[in-house]
């Protein structure tokens, strides 16, 4: 087994670096096995990565096992449901690259020989593909599965329901001992948020890509079943580093189609679209807006899912998880079934060993029958996105929009006038300056998003910004639309009055304007001061790229 950490531990010249490591209990034999780093993104702020300590404990014992050292280490991590509509949320797309550069420098400078990364909240798991894209270390992803579903009022609710609750409560739908009592026990205990929002749109992204097992992250982060998940990791990762087998052999073009084609059947977040973006990046391969409209356009919405379906993660799971999803969309002749995985199976070997159905489920629906006949989102062009925007086919039933900006240069702009009830139907809901520059930090709206829905306005008014969408939005929401305007976008032109109208079909976001008066209108436009000159968020704004090509700072 090759071993790339002895530089680091062997011969008399690494006596120094011996004795240090001999401090925190590594003995001699430990040093000669290859060394296997465990990033783990812990933290006690929030459920999402709250039980990933203790997962790391078995991950370790399979790495044990298998004839491994494990070093465990941590990276940041912000939770983006706390954050949310906050200054704070700023940090939260910026975390992905923190994380993933946190990563790569604890590998490089401890020349790991493999690496297991536990994910759990959002920008944690595209930034840990990211990472062994970058590194080429043979290694995996283990995500520390979803929350399970609070009850109240007879039902099953998620923090969607407590970000519309907010909305409600507002418009006098619902008073404050409803929204007291439904807070209360909306989240239960660990794991990540229970929809198909971010967290298990980008898991089972990961499993199709074929850089965490398929299955594994279906698994409910509380489950007995999840500890023996961590210990396969473990084990499985010893297995990578014996044969040699580098993440690029899986990051390739058919396994990130594969991902794309999940995230569009189980009506995923739109925050894909950036992550696979960047991750492709990082490997090498090119990908563009333009293929997630292509293939989200021949995928159907296969499973039933919240923020805009019935079930939630663990339904899913219980119905037969990821593999079941795998295995319809495989005898549907949608993925490339080939396609390698870190388990040493292709993806359609995996499918077919692992896909168990249980009978009357209803969460992923047949083939023949679903949900909607696309089922994931389409890139707009036109003169107010020329390099894209991206909206949600399954979070809305409407074709189009055409109706009057009403411009905010902010969320909380915005969220201020929807808690003033100052939109009124028909409008269309412009926030700008969010972008990935702008904000800095691409900002996501569920605030504003949430509480439009929770006022009863879901199906009258259309929003678009040049920030992005939580995976909980769900209406007519028209995210990632770039150019940005901080950098000069035709977004810096709208005003109030204008009409914008949005044709799906078309593929269209436009402002009835001619080209004359908005390019009058931008030659005019004065950019704004950054929102930050010194620190993290300052260096961020700098170098990242537009979001049409993944909102990186590579």
């Amino acid at each position: 087994m090759s071993n790339r950490s002895n530089p680091l531990t062997t011969g008399p010249s690494r006596a120094p670096a011996r004795a240090m490591l001999r401090a925190v209990g590594f003995s001699d034999a430990d040093l000669k096995k290859p060394l296997i780093g465990v990033a783990n993104t812990w933290i006690e702020i929030g459920p999402c990565n709250f039980h990933l300590r203790d997962l790391a404990v078995h991950v370790k014992e399979g790495i044990r096992a298998a004839g491994g050292t494990p070093m465990e280490f941590n990276t940041v991590s912000i939770s983006d449901g706390i954050t949310m509509g906050t200054e704070g949320m700023c940090a939260s797309l910026v975390s992905r690259e923190v994380i993933a550069d946190s990563i790569e420098l604890v590998a490089r400078g401890n020349g790991f020989d493999g690496l297991v990364v536990l994910v759990g909240c959002d920008k944690t798991i595209p930034a840990a593909a990211m990472a062994l894209a970058r590194l080429d270390t043979p290694g995996l992803v283990l995500y520390g599965g979803s929350i399970a579903p609070g009850r109240w009022d007879g039902r099953e609710v998620t923090i969607q329901d407590v970000f519309e609750a907010v909305g409600a409560n507002a418009a006098g739908r619902m008073s404050d001992g409803e929204l007291c009592a439904l807070e209360s026990v909306a989240c239960p205990g660990a794991g990540a948020c229970g929809g198909q929002f971010t967290a298990n749109t980008m898991a089972i992204a990961c499993e199709f890509l074929g850089i965490a097992a398929l299955g594994s992250g279906s698994v409910p982060a509380t489950s007995l079943a999840k500890a023996e998940v961590a210990r396969t990791a473990g084990e499985r990762v010893m297995e990578l580093v014996g044969k040699g087998v580098r993440p690029r052999k899986i990051i390739t073009r058919a396994g990130l189609e594969n991902a794309i084609v999940a995230v569009a059947a189980t009506g995923g977040s739109t925050n894909a679209v950036l992550h696979l973006l960047a991750i492709a990046r990082e490997a090498g391969v090119d990908l563009t807006l333009g293929d997630f409209d292509r293939i989200s356009s021949r995928t159907p919405l296969l499973a039933d899912l919240k923020p805009s379906g019935r079930f939630v993660a663990t339904e899913l799971h219980a119905a037969g998880g990821s593999p079941l999803v795998a295995r319809r969309l495989l005898d549907g002749g949608l993925l490339n079934a080939s396609a390698s995985t870190v388990t040493g199976r292709s993806l359609g070997d995996e499918a077919a060993a692992l896909a168990v159905e249980t009978p009357g489920q209803e969460v992923v629906r047949p083939f023949d029958r679903p949900i909607k006949k696309s089922g994931g989102f389409v890139v707009l062009h036109g003169n107010l996105a020329p390099e894209g925007g991206v909206v949600k086919l399954s979070g809305t039933e409407r074709e189009g929009h055409r109706g009057p900006a009403r411009v905010f240069n902010s969320e909380e702009a915005a969220f201020d006038a929807v808690q003033r009830q100052a939109i009124g139907p028909g409008d269309v809901v412009v926030i700008r300056y969010e972008g990935p520059s702008g904000g800095p930090g691409m900002r996501e709206m569920l605030g504003v998003t949430a509480a439009l829905m929770g006022a009863g306005l879901g199906d009258t008014v259309a929003l678009i910004t040049d920030g992005r969408f939580s995976g909980a939005t769900r209406g007519l929401m028209v995210g990632h639309v770039s150019p940005e305007a901080s950098r000069g976008g035709p977004l810096a032109a709208v005003r109030d009055g204008d009409i914008i109208v949005l044709d799906i079909a078309g593929r269209r976001l436009d402002v009835e304007l001619s080209e004359a008066e908005l390019r009058g209108r931008l030659e005019a436009w004065k950019q704004p001061a950054p929102r930050y000159t010194t620190g993290v968020l300052a260096k961020y704004a700098r170098l990242v790229s537009s979001a049409s090509v993944g909102a990186v700072t590579g």
